[in-house]
């Protein structure tokens, strides 16, 4: 949640502007009534799409396995995975890394977002096509990225994420915390 307020607030160039003396050099937006997709319903996904709810958001999911009972459960709603790209404002990862999940966001999904969605990534760098999300951020046809995780661990000093302004970049700190 850290990486999806951090884009909408424009986190780190207003602490940036603030310590160069710079005082509100942009205005956010808000998450209410807004769509979060979530891709992978399980423990971790579930619990993202409850504190969307809080906000307010509407919250649909999609995963090769998820049904529309799973879904009720949660009280969000199923999409197929077009669908989920298509209308989402958020997406955001919650799969293990698999045979079937590497690549499994790639330039097609990516083209179908819109340009004024985000994409957030905190499960592993490899299920996404990271040159298909480089592309897409570059010629922003989609509006940014919060990633905490990279096909390559630690990120390289001269990987195109680094650069690219439209980007939220945490070192894999997503899961591990110092008490458990």
């Amino acid at each position: 949640w850290g990486l999806i307020i951090g884009l909408m607030r424009d986190l780190p160039r207003q602490q940036d502007a603030l310590r160069a003396g710079r005082w509100q050099t942009s205005v956010g937006w808000g998450l209410e009534g807004r769509t979060l997709g979530v891709v992978g319903l399980g423990k971790l996904g579930g619990r993202v799409a409850k504190v969307a709810q809080a906000f307010g958001m509407k919250v649909i999911a999609w995963s090769q396995n998820l049904t529309p009972e799973r879904c009720a459960e949660h009280g969000v709603t199923y999409a197929t995975k077009a669908d989920l790209f298509q209308q989402s404002d958020f997406i955001s990862i919650h799969m293990v890394l698999s045979d079937r999940s590497r690549g499994l966001v790639g330039k097609t999904d990516l083209a179908m977002m819109k340009p004024t969605a985000y994409i957030i990534n905190t499960s592993r760098g490899p299920i996404i096509d990271e040159a298909a999300l480089a592309s897409a951020l570059q010629s922003k046809s989609i509006a940014g990225a919060g990633l905490d995780v990279f096909g390559t661990e630690p990120l390289p000093r001269d990987h195109v994420f680094r650069a690219l302004p439209n980007v939220v970049l945490t070192p894999h700190l997503g899961y591990v915390t110092q008490d458990g």
